[in-house]
């Protein structure tokens, strides 16, 4: 069973997986920052590549853009 392939899961999937509403996904997605794929019209994650993204740091990096530009730290949708 170890050798499965990892299941693509969905937006919403990845906004409960995070803690974050689906607009913060939808904003990452068109900023292209969070790992994702389109598939006809939804877009899919690998919970594995959203984790690696997110231990990389480089989730952390939109929050304080977003904050340096003078919307303290909200992302909006």
């Amino acid at each position: 069973m170890a050798n499965e392939p990892e299941k693509w899961s969905s937006l919403e999937e990845i906004a409960e997986h995070l803690g974050v509403s689906k607009d913060t996904i939808r904003n990452w997605i068109k900023k292209d920052v969070i790992p994702h794929r389109r598939i006809g019209k939804q877009f899919k994650f690998k919970i594995s590549e959203v984790d690696a993204w997110v231990d990389s740091g480089k989730s952390a990096e939109i929050e304080w853009a977003a904050y340096d530009n003078g919307s303290k730290g909200r992302v909006s949708g």
